[in-house]
């Protein structure tokens, strides 16, 4: 490689997948470079962020060796770009924490079934990122490690449970990262860090590898730094993608989103928002019109009853696969974690199996309603600005089950009905955190809601603001 092609890994490490990969096929730069500008990056932005719970240099740096090695025929969709995943998928023969003292030690034998095929196409794994302890809060706090820090504002909370993601795309530490979404903890790290998040629809993507916290409800997912990098994933993670795949499906036209209609709810979603979330919202919804996207109207069934069935079906399943632990080291789990799966443990069977049931009910009056008449609903990703840590300091009561119904009121119902959204930026708040919206699409129609996300973002360019932190 000649010094007048070489380009620098840190500020490609700073960009989206597209110019690293350019850089990579051309020889400008190496995927050793890369991994090398990453685990730095994470060794120092990463721990004032505490946004890594563990990072396996040496296995990094080999993996960032056998590619470079590789001639370029047999090269991966992701070779040599470094990626980083929350701390509950598997890594073969390496320490996995689950965000959990209980299970600090854990060496699993085989790593993810997603992991293995990101690693198939190329990408380098540096390790895990922070979680909630089992994956449980949706505000980035840890009992047992400490709170992840947002990049926007280290005041402000991450968004959970797969904070270390949302914070490592947002600083630039890695590409993209894998997370996982059974109430909303892809898209409310997303959309808190400013980045884009997808939950797919759920059973779409390989569950194998992941930790388990309610069978009903867990769903991977992924957050990078736009639509496009999102579709890169997609086209590696996902058997089954459309014809020609999820990247090729994005529409690059001048009129980006001609011929779509997008559907405003008319209850729930609309409700009681901050005026600044309010005010963003109504310009993003210019911006789609812009687009050439038709906007209308449009009847949403009772949403105000499915956060409760949501806790009822996932609290009862986490507390039975809690219930050794629980009976065996009850000392070992975090306040918030213990009261959490305790309510699982007296929730009523009867009340379970009736959630689970109605689960097809609610989802047919959407698919049947609302998303007949169009091709997705937008919506705020949160309803309110972000809080700062200090604001959801407020232990294990009831005050605690009122404050992450706050936060995840926009999220736990699409979680529950089992459909795919986005979200992505649109704004900043007056506390300096971003604001994003949610984009709600039918099931397995992944691919309109990358191609909705990535007009929206071309267009308005939020995506282009890296946060402070991340400089």
């Amino acid at each position: 490689m000649s010094e007048g092609r070489r380009i620098d890994a840190a500020r490609l490490l700073k960009g989206p997948m597209g110019p690293a990969l350019r850089a990579l096929a051309e020889g400008r730069v190496t995927a050793t470079a890369l991994t090398e500008a990453a685990l730095d990056r994470a060794r120092t932005v990463g721990a004032r962020l505490n946004a890594v719970m563990t990072l396996d240099e040496t296995h990094a740096r080999a993996a960032a060796a056998e590619n470079d090695a590789l001639p370029p025929d047999q090269r991966g969709a992701l070779h040599g770009l470094p990626l980083a995943h929350k701390d509950i998928f598997h890594r073969a023969g390496r320490r996995t924490t689950l965000g959990s003292r209980a299970r600090d030690a854990f060496v699993p034998a085989r790593s993810s079934v997603l992991i293995e095929r990101l690693e198939a196409a190329g990408s380098v794994t540096l390790g895990g990122l922070h979680t909630a302890e089992f994956a449980m809060g949706p505000t980035g706090h840890n009992e047992h490690y400490g709170r992840c820090r947002n990049p926007w504002n280290p005041d402000l909370i991450t968004g959970g449970s797969s904070s270390g993601s949302g914070a490592a795309v947002a600083a630039r530490l890695v590409f993209a990262a894998l997370g996982s979404d059974t109430g909303g903890s892809v898209r409310l790290p997303a959309a808190i860090c400013g980045v884009t998040g997808l939950k797919p629809t759920q059973g779409r993507l390989d569950t194998a590898g992941m930790m388990g916290l309610s069978a009903s409800l867990d769903c991977p997912g992924i957050l990078a730094r736009g639509a496009e990098d999102v579709a890169r994933v997609m086209d590696v993670v996902d058997t089954h993608p459309p014809p020609g795949g999820f990247r090729a499906a994005l529409d690059h036209g001048e009129a980006r989103l001609s011929g779509l209609t997008l559907g405003l709810p008319d209850r729930y979603y609309l409700a009681d928002l901050d005026p600044e979330v309010a005010a963003r919202f109504s310009e993003a919804i210019r911006v789609f019109e812009g687009l050439g996207a038709r906007v209308i109207a449009v009847v949403v069934p009772d949403h105000e009853s499915l956060a409760d069935l949501a806790d009822l079906t996932w609290t009862p399943e986490a507390a039975a696969q809690h219930l050794p632990g629980l009976r065996a080291y009850p000392e070992q789990y975090g306040r918030q974690v213990r009261a959490r799966l305790l309510q699982g443990l007296v929730t009523p069977a009867v009340f379970h199996l009736q959630a689970r049931k109605l689960r097809a009910h609610y989802l047919r009056a959407m698919v049947e309603g609302p998303l007949s008449a169009c091709n997705a609903l937008v919506t705020p990703a949160l309803a309110i600005t972000t809080p700062t840590a200090a604001e959801m300091d407020v232990g294990a009561g009831a005050a605690m089950r009122e404050t992450l119904a706050r936060i995840t009121r926009q999220t736990r119902p699409l979680s529950y009905l089992g459909l795919p959204g986005v979200v992505t930026p649109m704004g900043r708040s007056s506390n300096g955190g971003p604001t994003a919206l949610q984009i709600i699409g039918r099931p397995f129609d992944e691919a309109a809601l990358l191609r909705v996300s990535h007009a929206f973002e071309t267009r308005t360019r939020w995506l282009n603001e890296a946060p402070p932190m991340a400089m």
